[in-house]
C-alpha cells in the first residue's frame, strides 16, 4: 500500500493538481502558478490541435494493438501449438526477438530499412518487383507508425495467448471433433469462448501501453510530417516541455488518463473476469 500510495497515488493526484493551474516550466508562473480551475480542460476540449491529436491516437491503438497485434499474435500462437512443423521453436525465436531489442534500436533500425530512395530495405526489396521507391515515413507516415508498433508487440500477444490455448482441456476438443466439427469451428466455439478472460485482459494491458507510446513515434517521426503522426503522448511531451506549459499538459494526461480506464473497465466487464 505504501508503494501504491508513494508512486502510483500521489504522481497521479499531483498531475491532477497541475491540470488546474497555469503551472510552466519557466517565468513568473513556475514559481507561483495559479489556480485555474478547469481552463485548461475547455481550452483543450475545444482545439482542433488536441481533438486531432486523440482521433489520430485511437486510429493508432485500433489498427495496431486491437487488429495488428491481437490478429497476427493469435495466429502465431495458433500455429505454434498446434503445428508439428520442424523449425517451429526458431520460428517462435523470430517472434520473439522484437520484444528484447531495445525502443531506441527498433526505432533506429526501422528508420533506416523505410529511409527514401534505394538506401532503405524496404524500398529495395519492392524494387525487384517492380515498385518504385517511395518516402514511406513522409508519404505513409501514420501506416509506418502503425507496422513497427505492431511487430513490436506480436510476441507478447503470442506469449499470453499460447499460453492460454494450451490450457483448453483435450478432452472438450476431441469430444468436439468426434461430433463432426472442423478445426475452425472448434476454435470458433470451443478455443476462443474458454479464452475469452486472457483475450480480453491483453486487449486491456495492450490498449494501456499503445496509448502510451511515445519514444517509437518520436524517434521516427517526431509527430510529424506536419503533425500526421503526432499522438496525444507527443502532444503532451509538446506543450509540457517544449512549450513549458506543464498545466495544460497534465490536464491532457488526467484526460487520457479517463479515456483509457474508461476502456479498460469496458474490457473487465466484456470478459466477465476479475482483473
Amino acid at each position: 500500500m505504501a508503494l501504491i500510495l508513494v508512486f502510483v497515488v500521489a504522481p497521479v493526484g499531483y498531475a491532477v493538481w497541475l491540470s488546474l493551474t497555469n503551472k510552466t516550466l519557466i517565468g513568473f508562473e513556475a514559481q507561483t502558478p495559479r489556480f485555474v480551475g478547469a481552463d485548461n480542460y475547455r481550452q483543450l476540449l475545444t482545439s482542433a490541435d488536441f481533438l486531432q491529436s486523440m482521433g489520430r491516437t485511437g486510429q493508432f491503438i485500433f489498427f495496431s494493438a486491437i487488429v495488428g497485434q491481437f490478429v497476427l499474435g493469435m495466429l502465431a500462437a495458433v500455429l505454434l501449438t498446434k503445428s508439428t512443423v520442424r523449425g517451429k521453436v526458431l520460428f517462435g525465436g523470430a517472434i520473439l526477438l522484437p520484444m528484447v531489442v531495445p525502443e531506441v534500436v527498433a526505432s533506429l533500425a526501422w528508420a533506416s530499412m523505410l529511409a527514401p530512395g534505394q538506401l532503405g530495405t524496404v524500398n529495395r526489396t519492392l524494387g525487384l518487383v517492380g515498385v518504385p521507391p517511395t518516402a514511406l515515413l513522409q508519404e505513409h507516415p501514420m501506416a509506418a507508425i502503425i507496422v513497427v508498433n505492431t511487430w513490436r508487440g506480436i510476441a507478447f500477444a503470442m506469449i499470453m495467448f499460447q499460453a492460454a490455448i494450451e490450457g483448453v482441456p483435450d478432452d472438450l476438443i476431441e469430444a468436439a471433433r468426434i461430433d463432426g466439427a472442423k478445426s475452425r469451428q472448434v476454435f470458433r466455439y470451443i478455443t476462443l469462448p474458454l479464452i475469452r478472460g486472457p483475450v480480453f485482459l491483453f486487449l486491456l494491458l495492450t490498449t494501456i501501453t499503445t496509448a502510451s507510446v511515445f519514444g517509437l513515434v518520436y524517434f521516427l517521426t517526431r509527430g510529424g510530417p506536419g503533425a500526421q503522426t503526432e499522438l496525444t503522448s507527443i502532444y503532451i511531451y509538446k506543450h509540457s516541455f517544449a512549450f513549458f506549459q506543464l498545466g495544460l499538459g497534465s490536464a491532457a494526461s488526467v484526460i487520457m488518463l479517463v479515456l483509457v480506464l474508461i476502456l479498460g473497465l469496458t474490457y473487465v466487464r466484456l470478459a466477465k473476469v476479475e482483473v
